[in-house]
């Protein structure tokens, strides 16, 4: 049986008053994707916050392996194994994929370091299998700036597991893709889950349906509920104040 990697426990995040999460309890096993969902408000950008270090808990506690996040610093997380996908891609325009990647490999590098310093044999190696697996080998000596919009949402994957993370959090990477687009984003998530543990924020159903295997809902900071997509998508609560019609009636 996997082991958790991730736990949380009555966690409580206050803003003047406000609780954007309020006594939530996740619990995720290696090796597992999980999507989560739930309405604008519902705490899902927080509880990824929360998570990296970038928000600290009121109350409660997130273990990652066993340890408490409360006490490390964003870039500790990060090198304890935790990475983080922003809905916004956040890669170096000016450089080609190839050299964003390599920038990714090795951490200890700076921008210039990389461009000026060639790759050794190793990071040349995983650079070429990163390349395959977000498809962009055709493409990987042009400037990322020249990527499609989806392209660039591969390529910021790709430097995430460059970074060899135990954990990544992807946040709604669907967001402004076509529907080709968005197939292939899925495809690249299923088997990257195959090696990796995989946390999903995302409001497309379509792509939710494609990808997920247990689903979590949040709503005003709390868990709703837990499940398969079927299970999720049938459950009273979160036709209410989520999806506003039966599976049946959706158009």
């Amino acid at each position: 049986m996997s082991a958790r990697i991730l736990e949380i426990e009555n966690l409580t995040v206050s803003f003047d008053g406000f609780n954007a999460l309020n006594q939530l309890n996740f619990n995720m096993e290696a090796g597992e994707l999980r999507v989560v969902i739930g309405p604008n408000g519902a705490g899902k950008t927080t509880f990824l916050d929360v998570i990296t270090g970038q928000v600290k808990p009121t109350a409660g506690r997130v273990l990652f392996k066993g340890k408490n996040l409360r006490s490390y610093s964003e870039h500790q997380i990060a090198r304890l194994g935790i990475g983080r996908k922003f809905q916004t891609p956040r890669v170096y325009l000016n450089l080609t994929p190839r050299e964003n990647l390599e920038l990714s490999v090795n951490r200890q590098k700076n921008v210039f370091a990389t461009l000026l310093k060639k790759p050794t044999s190793g990071e040349r190696k995983t650079v070429r299998s990163l390349l395959e697996t977000i498809g962009l080998v055709a493409k990987s000596d042009i400037k990322a700036g020249l990527l499609s919009h989806g392209e660039k949402q591969w390529l910021e994957i790709g430097m995430l597991v460059a970074q060899s993370p135990d954990l990544l959090l992807v946040d709604e990477p669907v967001a402004g893709l076509t529907d080709e687009e968005t197939r292939i984003t899925g495809e690249l998530l299923l088997s990257l889950a195959e090696s990796h543990s995989i946390i999903v924020i995302e409001h497309d159903m379509e792509f939710v349906r494609q990808i997920a295997r247990k689903v979590t809902v949040l709503h005003e900071g709390s868990l709703l509920c837990e499940g398969t997509i079927e299970e999720v998508q049938n459950d009273p609560r979160v036709i209410e104040v989520y999806l506003g019609t039966a599976p049946e009636d959706a158009a």
